[in-house]
């Protein structure tokens, strides 16, 4: 019999070490877009949530008005979607798999689309900053600018080429994208 069965050379003590400290390092946490069920979107939230999922519904608050009252009313800025910040691990994905009203991950060619941590950043800020925009068709071609100075620096998007004085923020996981004006900003490409 040849071999070392159970006895350890200098060279796997090494191995184990590096082993070990790989496992003890925590797994990077990225962004996923889920699909929800048709006006299930704050419900899936909530679950998440108690799940201790990070979850960021990016919602829009718009004034409706009835004929008998007028009353401002939250809506999902993009209806039957939302982001989940998770690491990739089997237990995690089942906890969000396992969410009443969740359809599942948005996926591409049987590939999970993971959301770049800076599209998140920017939609959070276009949001917070409330700067008037519109939903816009998803674009495939244009060139990428970020903008310069103002509340909205460092803002980055598509610029739309058929209509001028409009940036475009894309989330391509989704494939849905927001039309911003931008007469007075200053843009570079990136």
């Amino acid at each position: 019999m040849s071999g070392s069965y159970g006895v350890r050379a200098a060279g796997d003590v090494r191995w184990s070490q590096t082993r070990q400290q790989a496992a003890v390092e925590p797994a990077p946490r990225q962004w996923f877009a889920v699909q929800t069920r048709y006006r299930f979107e704050k419900r899936v939230v909530t679950q998440l949530a108690a799940k201790s999922v990070e979850v960021y519904l990016p919602l829009l608050t718009e004034h409706h008005t009835w004929s008998d009252r007028e009353r401002a009313v939250t809506l999902p800025l993009f209806p039957g979607y939302l982001f989940v910040q998770i690491v990739r691990s089997r237990e995690t994905w089942q906890a969000v798999l396992q969410t009443a009203g969740l359809i599942g991950f948005v996926s591409f060619g049987g590939t999970v689309a993971v959301v770049p941590p800076k599209q998140i950043e920017d939609l959070q800020l276009l949001l917070q900053q409330k700067v008037p925009f519109s939903l816009y068709p998803f674009v495939h071609t244009g060139q990428r600018v970020r903008i310069r100075g103002g509340c909205l620096h460092g803002l980055e998007g598509t610029l739309g080429q058929h209509e001028k004085g409009k940036l475009v923020v894309t989330i391509e996981a989704i494939q849905r994208s927001l039309a911003i004006e931008i007469q007075g900003y200053e843009l570079e490409l990136v």
